[in-house]
Order: C-alpha cells, then sequence, then structure tokens
C-alpha cells in the first residue's frame, strides 16, 4: 500500500517533457505539466485530516478498502482523458485517494506495532516505498517510450492489491479502555506542529527531483525517458537502502539526529546535483540525497505514531499526510520562478543551502534535549521507547 502512494507522483514523471510537448498549444502549459506531479497533493492536504478523522470514527480498514478502489479508476484515468485540464481533474481525484490510503495504513501501522517492532517496520514500510519508486518510476519511463498516455496503466495495480487488503488485513481491535487511556487533551501539540512543519519544509525540498530533475537532464543531454527514469529509480533505490537501517539509526542518535543526518546528506546531494556536469555525478548526487531521505521519512511517521495517542491516531496521522502533501504541492510553485529566473543548478544549490541550515538546527535541538535530559531520562532521544516517556 505504501509503495501505491509513492506511485502516485512518480510513475508518470519521466514522461512530462513529452506530455508537455503534446499539449504546447495549452496556455501555461510548462506549469500546468509539472502540476500533474503534485496537484494530488494538494486534494491529498486538504482531504487528508478529514480522512484521518473518518479512520478514527469508522475504522481503517474501511477507509483503506474505498480509498484503493478510487485509486484504480482515477489513476487510469489518463488513458482516455483527451486535455491537460482533463488530466489535471482525474490526478486531484487521485489525489483524495491517496489521502485515504496513506493516512489508513499509517493509523494502521500504529496500532499494530509499538516501540522497536514499529521502527523496524517503518524502516521497512520507508524501504519497500523507494522499492516501488525504483520499480514504477522506471517501468514509468520503459512506458513513455510507447506514448505518454501508457504510464498510466501503471495505476491499474490498485486492482490487484485489493484483494489482499480484503484478504489478509482486519480492523484493529481498539478497547475502550484504550481509547480513553491517553485523552486528545494530553496530545503534545507544539511537537506535533513542529513535526508537521519539518514534514512540509522536506517534501517542498524534495520535489525538486520529480518536478525538475527530468528538465534538468534533458538540458544535460540526457533525453530518453527511459535513461531519466532509471536515473530517478536510483535515487529511489538508495532511499530503500538507508530505510532499512532506521531502527538502529533511531537507537543510537534518536529522531532529531537522524533529521540531522538526513537533511545533511540531502544538502550534499543537492550540491553535487547543481555542480554537475554529466549524468554520472547526478547519479552521485542522487545517491546521497536518497539516502538522506531514507532517515528522514521514516522519522517523520515514528514521530508522529510516537506523540499520538490511539484516540486521536486517525487524526494526526492526518496531519502529518496534509502537511507532506501540502510541501509537494508547492514545490513547483515555489522552484518554477527561482529555475525561470536563475536556472536548474542554481535552484538546487540553493535548496541545498537550506538543507544544511535545517541540518544544523535539527543537530542543535538533539544536542540541547540531550544536556536538558542528562540525569533524568535519556531514553527520550538515544532508544524507541518513545511511547512511556511521553506519558510521563
Amino acid at each position: 500500500m505504501s509503495a501505491l502512494t509513492i506511485m502516485a507522483a512518480t510513475a508518470i514523471s519521466p514522461g512530462l517533457p513529452a506530455i508537455e510537448a503534446a499539449f504546447a498549444g495549452t496556455e501555461n502549459a510548462a506549469l500546468l505539466t509539472r502540476l500533474l506531479i503534485t496537484m494530488p497533493a494538494l486534494v491529498i492536504a486538504c482531504v487528508a485530516p478529514v480522512a484521518g478523522s473518518l479512520t478514527d470514527c469508522f475504522g481503517r480498514w474501511r477507509v483503506l478498502v474505498c480509498a484503493i478502489l478510487l485509486y484504480g479508476f482515477a489513476g487510469m484515468s489518463g488513458l482516455v482523458l483527451d486535455t491537460l485540464h482533463g488530466l489535471l481533474f482525474g490526478r486531484a481525484v487521485l489525489g483524495a485517494a491517496v489521502a485515504g490510503i496513506m493516512t489508513a495504513t499509517t493509523a494502521l501501522i500504529g496500532d499494530l506495532y509499538a516501540g522497536p517492532a514499529r521502527d523496524r517496520f517503518i524502516g521497512l514500510q520507508a524501504a519497500f516505498t523507494g522499492v516501488g519508486g525504483l520499480v514504477f518510476m522506471s517501468a514509468g519511463g520503459l512506458l513513455s517510450e510507447a506514448g505518454w498516455r501508457a504510464p498510466f496503466a501503471i495505476y491499474g495495480l490498485a486492482f490487484i492489491v485489493l484483494p489482499a487488503v480484503v484478504v489478509c488485513l482486519a480492523e484493529p481491535r481498539r478497547t475502550g479502555q484504550m481509547m480513553a487511556a491517553e485523552p486528545a487533551a494530553a496530545l503534545p501539540w507544539l511537537p506535533i506542529a513542529v513535526l508537521f512543519l519539518a514534514a512540509a519544509f522536506n517534501s517542498l525540498i524534495f520535489y525538486l527531483i520529480p518536478t525538475q530533475l527530468p528538465f534538468h537532464l534533458y538540458a544535460l543531454g540526457v533525453t530518453s525517458p527511459g535513461v531519466v527514469g532509471m536515473t530517478l529509480g536510483v535515487f529511489n533505490l538508495a532511499i530503500a537502502a538507508a530505510s532499512l537501517g532506521y531502527g538502529y539509526l533511531r537507537n543510537r542518535i534518536g529522531i532529531l539526529g537522524g533529521f540531522g543526518l538526513g537533511f545533511g546528506l540531502m544538502a550534499v546531494g543537492y550540491g553535487i546535483i547543481a555542480a554537475a556536469a554529466s549524468h554520472a555525478f547526478v547519479l552521485t548526487g542522487l545517491v546521497a540525497t536518497g539516502a538522506g531521505m531514507g532517515c528522514v521519512m521514516p522519522g517523520l511517521m515514528a514521530g508522529a505514531m510516537t506523540l499520538a495517542p490511539p484516540s486521536v491516531r486517525g487524526r494526526v496521522a492526518g496531519g502529518l499526510t496534509a502537511s507532506i502533501f501540502l510541501g509537494q504541492f508547492l514545490s513547483p510553485l515555489a522552484s518554477q520562478p527561482w529555475v525561470g529566473w536563475f536556472g536548474y543548478s542554481a535552484a538546487f544549490r540553493d535548496m541545498g543551502l537550506l538543507l544544511g541550515l535545517a541540518s544544523l538546527l535539527a543537530v542543535l535541538l538533539a544536542v540541547r534535549m540531550r544536556i536538558l535530559l542528562r540525569g533524568t531520562d535519556e531514553r527520550l532521544v538515544s532508544t524507541q521507547d518513545l511511547d512511556r516517556c511521553r506519558r510521563k
């Protein structure tokens, strides 16, 4: 299910130049083409909080099944729609489906796992997301060779996944005692708000890769959609490899330390991409950036599920989902003018500088937290036992 969420944005990314060429006569075609990647994000940002409330009220499983059906039909609409505005509408409906899928799966992870087991599973989830990005983006690039419509067929995978969801998943049992164990009033809103802000910032910076890198590669002479798809797939493979070690990383340096390391690696990667004059150097930068994402993305979910009591876990998951995809939607709106004024290299360079500042801030906060907790309960930053620490 987590692979489906990343597929919503990445499957058609390698074919963006072909889509732009096909609708060159449409006003603002360059911007609208890039919004095909991020239009679902705007809808997700609006719908995810509602989806989170629905999962708390009616259950995770029901929301998940309905969202999968909507995902399949909306995703495949690009096979028949013949206007750029029609494609954008289909992508908007796809966003509503992704909001339900991502919120329900995140809440399910919080319900079914706790402590170190949750950290390990979140790492596995992020790894499968990265592998899904590799497979679907590479497949999207290869299918783009046959025409810009072909990658939309990939979304039919939802209809293959649906029977497994029906057979293998069930609604977790949440007793009244569990629901009342930690009332919503005890929810630490300030740390959660900071976490949501970090999620939005991370997505805003991260989505330069699928929205702008294909055009940057084209400027460097890489014009084959298949090669572009494989290049972006390497990035997702790096995310998957780094995510597998998240449980160990969390135990050693904590969530804040993971953010510091992750943002730092992303800053280095963006710097390499900005300075790259060849495809090989771009690949090197993508590996560093993907490794950083493999530290940051699991940390966002682990932090949210650690802080959220069962009674409002769906709503916190919805808020995190909304924050992630709000940043994704804003990414081309922020980066496209910057690219137009200063060029692709400058855009990656300047965003890399922002990532470096974020890394420094996270490291300073991690050090400050360790100093404050010295001699009391250092497990807040050094182990996965954050659930009990939060209740204290």
